[in-house]
């Protein structure tokens, strides 16, 4: 009874081996081999060259979901904001300027150092993407008086 015991555990244990080194195998093809394949498609939309992809790292990423009547103190960028409302509407504001109101897929550039504020139309939640590097020297909040006044749109 004994061998028959040692050998279904040694059959159990091979197969799992086995199983196991298919996994890593499909695995490895779907990561190296597919990955040849992604270059080699990207090369072909390009002609004349090849673009260079250049380090990213300091770049910062956001999508900010900002409740409705919700907004940012005034604040500035060191390198510069790129703002794009995803959905719903969004308000936005140079310091000195006029209020605007943002709708989905307009995009949105703030120049380094421009002091400015971003948040949500008081009846309306919205989703923004933000790109910006550098760093961010948050200021003064929004008083309710600047962020109620009449948007416009540019």
């Amino acid at each position: 009874m004994t061998n028959n015991n040692e050998s279904k555990q040694k059959k159990s244990a091979s197969i799992e081996i086995l199983t196991s080194v298919s996994v890593a195998l499909v695995l490895g093809w779907l990561v190296f081999g597919t990955q040849s394949n992604q270059t080699s498609a990207q090369q072909s939309n390009f002609q004349g060259g090849s673009p260079s992809i250049e380090n990213s790292d300091d770049v910062s990423t956001l999508r900010l979901v900002f409740p409705a009547g919700v907004r940012s103190s005034w604040h500035t960028h060191s390198w510069g904001q790129l703002l794009m409302v995803e959905e719903g509407r969004g308000l936005t504001q140079d310091r000195g300027g006029p209020l605007l109101e943002m709708h989905p897929g307009e995009p949105w550039w703030t120049p380094a150092g421009r002091e400015h504020w971003h948040g949500a139309h008081p009846d309306e939640q919205v989703l923004q993407m933000t790109i910006y590097a550098g760093t961010v020297d948050w200021l003064d909040p929004v008083t309710d008086a600047v962020y109620m006044a009449t948007p416009q749109r540019p």
